[in-house]
């Protein structure tokens, strides 16, 4: 009998029943490459609990001081620096001391996912890593508060020993939860918004030292520095409405594009979180759906994504000359698949870690764009016989944060990846200018050309936010080339 189609591999990593002439694989949990995040955090409960600093932190030195020069690289390996020192300040005085002493251009770094230049500095480079942790939290108002530089795992970790969650999740847990609010990150479910729509208060260290509570009582702050590229000063605290831990079901099922295609929308309205993944150059696409469950019952399928990346690799490198032949192989293929279903905590069933990397793209188009779009962004996809990397499709809830790709509007999401080390020039080239024409605004951390003359247009408080940035950091001393560019700061 065929093994079961289990959960995302055929997600970004793409479909292992596509190995060459092989039997089909089992589909695996994480996805391109991912490592399904499954661990318990420990029991018990303190305030202020610190998260362990992750092993892919940068160099530095503690107690907030200045190590010598050290090379940085992000996620991908696209961008470098060396800055003149970086820092890995461990209170909120520390940062306040950093930012309020002579000296250049400072930036902040998490977990270094984004795709785009927004941390590359020559002068300061600050971590977070050793500022994380639960601060406190409150069921009756439904929030909790947490370090700026706490991984969106260990908060995920944090919230559940307290019986609590957030209320979505993206598919990546490794970033820092600042950096995370900061590009506008988000997860998919036509009715459930980005991390930064959920997030009722910051506490931000302006350039010159102070701290500042962006909240109701400033509301245009607020607005300003949920997404804020990291521009306005250095977010320490960050405290979010939070739900009742919940436990989720998921369904993966491998259909024919062109019928889920017509049945997208309606699967966006009837489940929780519904996402989709186009597998390139096989006709199908994985339709990914997660509902509320209450059963109890704990059901993870096997996990193997690294095999699988290397398989539907090994497929375009042996069959991506003879494309029809490699969608018919597919097919026979697919046709013996099983669904998958696992039941778990929300959280460890929404997000993984990626331990295979990639190069990416990602727009929001208005929701009634979606579909044409993607009809047209795998028409170009296709044209291009080395693409393997499944696309992803998701919805996301408008929201009102200045700076937010879903200001004012629900969106669909459109990702296009390359694999690392390869090209990726094609998709700032040819996918872009569809995902453009469709009415798409780039996500902050992915690739994309566009600068400040282009932006401006899409983001009704654009202006407003320049003035927020020019009133909190007149000199620009948070930011780098690349952010003067992108906002046209002189």
């Amino acid at each position: 009998m065929t093994s079961p189609l289990s959960r995302r591999t055929i997600l970004k990593s793409g479909a292992a029943v596509l190995a060459g002439a092989a039997a089909p694989r089992v589909f695996a949990t994480g996805r391109p490459g991912a490592a399904a995040d499954a661990s318990p955090g420990p029991s018990g409960a303190s305030a202020a609990r610190a998260a362990p600093a992750p092993a892919t932190a940068p160099a530095g030195t503690a107690a907030g001081t200045a190590a010598p020069r050290a090379q940085w690289r992000n996620w991908s390996g696209l961008h470098a620096c060396t800055p003149r020192a970086i820092a890995t300040p461990g209170t909120e005085a520390e940062i306040a001391t950093l930012l309020s002493s002579p000296g250049g251009a400072l930036r902040c770094v998490g977990a270094g996912h984004s795709f785009t230049a927004l941390v590359p500095t020559d002068d300061i480079l600050l971590s977070l890593d050793r500022f994380s942790g639960l601060v406190s939290h409150d069921a009756a108002a439904s929030t909790a508060t947490l370090r700026a530089g706490t991984r969106l795992a260990q908060v995920s970790r944090l919230l559940d020993e307290q019986g609590l969650a957030l209320r979505n999740l993206p598919d990546v847990n490794v970033q820092s939860f600042a950096g995370s609010i900061s590009t506008g990150t988000h997860g998919t479910g036509a009715g459930l918004q980005a991390l930064h729509a959920d997030v009722t208060a910051l506490r931000l260290v302006t350039p010159d030292g102070r701290a500042l509570i962006c909240d109701a009582g400033r509301p245009d702050l607020l607005a300003a520095a949920r997404v804020s590229l990291g521009c306005l000063g250095v977010v320490t605290e960050i405290t979010t409405r939070v739900v009742p831990a919940y436990d989720l079901e998921r369904h993966v099922r491998l259909l024919p594009i062109a019928d889920l295609l017509d049945q997208a929308d309606g699967l966006a309205r009837t489940h929780r979180n519904f996402e989709m993944f186009y597998l390139p150059f096989t006709g199908h696409a994985a339709a990914i759906t997660h509902d509320l469950y209450t059963g109890g019952e704990v059901l993870m399928p096997d996990s193997d994504d690294e095999e699988t990346l290397a398989d539907l690799r090994r497929l375009r490198d042996w069959m991506g000359w003879f494309p029809s032949g490699r969608r018919r192989l597919a097919g026979w293929l697919i046709g013996g698949m099983e669904d998958a279903r696992a039941r778990n905590r929300s959280w460890k069933l929404l997000s993984t870690s990626r331990p295979s990397k990639f190069n990416e793209t990602e727009y929001h188009v208005p929701r009634e764009q979606g579909i044409a779009c993607l009809r047209d962004v795998i028409q170009a996809l296709e044209r291009r016989n080395e693409a393997y990397f499944p696309l992803e499709f998701r919805y996301v809830k408008g929201d009102d944060a200045w700076l937010s790709p879903f200001h004012g509007r629900d969106c669909c999401s459109i990702a296009v990846h390359a694999a690392h080390g390869e090209a990726h020039d094609y998709l700032l080239a040819e996918i872009g200018p569809i995902l453009r024409r469709h009415g798409g605004r780039p996500h902050w951390g992915k690739l994309h050309d566009l600068r400040a003359a282009e932006l401006a247009p899409l983001y009704p408080h654009w202006r407003d936010f320049l003035e927020v940035r020019r009133e909190l950091d007149p000199r620009g001393r948070l930011l780098n080339p690349y952010l003067r560019t992108l906002l046209g700061v002189a």
